[in-house]
C-alpha cells in the first residue's frame, strides 16, 4: 500500500485559473510546495486532457511530485501518471489497482463513514473527503455539499488511511480541516484563481503544517 502523507494537493481546472494556463498554474504551485497534482479539467476532451497530462507529467516528474488523474484509469495509464482518484460512481479501487499495478496510488472520494470503510476494504491508498465546505467547483449533491470538519474527523477515526479534505477549502479554513485529522487538503480555486498561485500554495501548506 502507498499511503501518501500529502499536506497540499492541487486539483487542476483551467476554467478557474483567471485566464492562465493549467501548466502555468501547476508550475507555480510546484514552486510553492504542493505535494501532489491531480489532472481534473472537467469539460475538456480526452485528447486535450491527454496532451495536457503529458506536459504535467514532465513538470511533476522534474519536481518529484506525484501526478494523479481524476476518474480515468485509461488516461492515467496513457500518460504514465502515478495514480488515479476515483469517485463513488467510477471503477472500484481494486480494478484500478489491477490495471495500473501495485505501485500506483489509488485515491477514492468518500463523504460518509460507510463509503470510507468500503474504500479502505477495496484497497484505496487515501481518501478524498468532502465537500468539507460548500463548493460550486463541481456538482455536489446537496447532502454532501458542506459535510464540515466533523465528518472529516469521524472518517479519519473510522479508517486507517490518510484523509485529504476537499471542497471550499482555502488558507482561512484549512487549519480546521487539518486539526480534525486530515493529512492534508486538496484545493482548486484557492490556488488556480489566486493572484499569486505560488504564494497561495506556500501559505496553504504552512497553514496545514501548523495545524497538524
Amino acid at each position: 500500500m502507498n499511503h501518501p502523507e500529502w499536506r497540499s494537493y492541487l486539483v487542476t481546472q483551467e476554467s478557474r485559473s483567471a485566464g492562465r494556463s493549467t501548466a502555468e498554474i501547476v508550475e507555480a504551485a510546484l514552486d510553492g510546495g504542493v505535494d501532489a497534482v491531480q489532472l481534473r479539467e472537467k469539460g475538456r476532451s480526452t485528447r486535450e486532457r491527454y496532451d495536457l497530462g503529458r506536459r504535467l507529467r514532465e513538470l511533476t516528474a522534474d519536481a518529484g511530485v506525484p501526478l494523479i488523474v481524476n476518474d480515468r484509469v485509461d488516461l492515467a495509464a496513457g500518460i504514465d501518471a502515478d495514480g488515479v482518484h476515483l469517485g463513488q460512481s467510477d471503477l472500484p479501487a481494486a480494478v484500478a489497482r489491477e490495471r495500473l499495478g501495485d505501485e500506483a496510488i489509488v485515491g477514492v472520494s468518500a463523504s460518509t463513514v460507510p463509503e470510507a470503510r468500503a474504500a479502505a476494504d477495496s484497497g484505496a491508498d487515501y481518501l478524498g473527503v468532502g465537500a468539507v465546505y460548500a463548493t460550486d467547483t463541481k456538482d455536489v449533491p446537496a447532502e454532501t455539499n458542506g459535510v464540515g470538519p466533523e465528518r472529516v474527523a469521524s472518517i479519519a477515526d473510522a479508517v486507517d488511511l490518510p484523509v485529504v479534505g476537499i471542497g471550499g477549502i482555502d488558507a482561512d479554513n484549512a487549519d480546521a480541516v487539518a486539526a480534525a485529522g486530515a493529512a492534508g487538503v486538496a484545493v482548486v480555486s484557492a490556488i488556480t484563481a489566486a493572484e499569486d498561485p505560488r504564494a497561495a500554495a506556500a501559505e496553504l501548506r504552512e497553514v496545514v503544517d501548523d495545524a497538524r
